[in-house]
């Protein structure tokens, strides 16, 4: 059977050092939804992969049962910190009665992902400004820095994509906490999964 032609973009060299498949093509976005779009849009449109794979490490929200080392697929992505603040507070875009020619979505889901996947899959919010104290973090169980920008690319060009996240925090300030080295190992240990899969 022909190996899908696949390849991996991850935010930062730091998120792919113990990756090691030579014929995996990686790239690298950058920390942020800007640059996230970018390098999303121009590596399907210079690559054309069969399918294209978001890998990084991402935080978790106390209310979830995921704990620091888990590896997860993101089954949707929401651009939590898009939007205004008001006397009484931050309202999404997504919330407010604005008279506009578009609709801003809470999440973008992610239509690639099967129920016999070998990672769980969990919603995820996306910020420009990580930790944020006034973001809706009830839907979601984890936030990144570029998800909701590589869904949109991706949707937007039609291309078909996944995106995998470990955990290397609790979503609070002590950075003293976060654990990068165990992380982004088991990150690296789930993404052979998924592409053994994949290439099943």
């Amino acid at each position: 059977m022909k190996q899908k032609r696949i390849v991996i973009l991850f935010p930062s060299k730091m998120e792919s050092r113990f990756f090691n498949i030579p014929n995996i093509t990686v790239r690298y976005t950058g920390v942020g939804l800007t640059a996230s779009a970018y390098a999303t849009v121009k590596t399907i449109r210079e690559l054309h992969p069969d399918i294209l794979i978001l890998a990084g490490i991402a935080g978790v929200y106390t209310h979830s049962n995921l704990k620091i080392g888990d590896t997860v697929l993101v089954s949707a992505e929401h651009e939590a910190d898009l939007g205004i603040f008001y006397e009484d507070g931050f309202k999404h875009m997504s919330d407010l009665q604005l008279d506009m020619s578009f609709k801003v979505n809470r999440f973008l889901n992610c239509p690639y992902i099967k129920p016999d996947m070998p990672l769980p899959a969990v919603k995820s919010n996306s910020m420009n400004a990580a930790i944020a104290p006034f973001v809706n973090t009830t839907d979601a169980e984890i936030e990144n820095m570029e998800g909701s920008a590589f869904f949109y690319s991706c949707l937007q060009e039609k291309q078909p994509f996944l995106e995998v996240r470990a955990i290397s925090n609790i979503v609070n300030t002590d950075h003293k906490a976060w654990d990068y080295e165990q992380s982004i190992r088991n990150m690296t240990d789930g993404i052979y999964k998924l592409i053994d899969y994949l290439n099943q």
